[in-house]
């Protein structure tokens, strides 16, 4: 199994079907599961941390979580069978209910749990990060550490 962080929500063009993209840091690896409309608001909402008037349909069942004293502590993404996800919701009791990946996300979101993914379902449809956006993330780790010192030069001190 592999750790993965929701990477966003996004349409795909022209069909307006939404995807939700997992991201595997450690492989520079992404993995899209296409979603209803109504599981995407969910996920996104969770991401941004809105919190609606009443509660929606997954925050009444992370509440429902809550009465009855449980914790979900892993969402599993545990196989991909004729283009379609299966995931498992993990509680700390050791008690697994099957689940479909959008519903798992979303409440993984609101209850922290990990998120991992079965490393066939990685293999079968994944998709590799392409070489720039790598090539972005090393900059960007690059500007995060660098200093003038580094360049072997006082830029205070030039004159225009």
């Amino acid at each position: 199994m592999r750790r993965v962080e929701v990477e966003g929500v996004r349409v795909q063009a022209p069909s307006n079907q939404p995807v939700v993209l997992l991201r595997d840091f450690e492989e520079s690896q992404v993995l899209p599961i296409w979603i209803g409309a109504v599981e995407a608001s969910a996920i996104a909402f969770a991401q941004q941390g809105v919190q609606p008037p009443r509660p929606l349909t997954h925050d009444l069942f992370t509440d429902v979580i809550a009465a009855f004293g449980e914790e979900l502590t892993e969402v599993h993404i545990d196989s991909l069978r004729e283009s379609v996800f299966y995931a498992t919701l993990n509680f700390a009791s050791g008690i697994q209910v099957g689940a479909r990946p959008s519903d798992a996300i979303a409440l993984a979101l609101r209850c922290d749990a990990v998120i991992l993914v079965a490393d066939e379902v990685m293999a079968q449809a994944a998709v590799d990060l392409p070489a720039e956006d790598q090539e972005v993330e090393k900059f960007r780790e690059f500007l995060d550490h660098v200093s003038a010192e580094d360049f072997g030069t006082d830029l205070g001190d030039e004159e225009a």
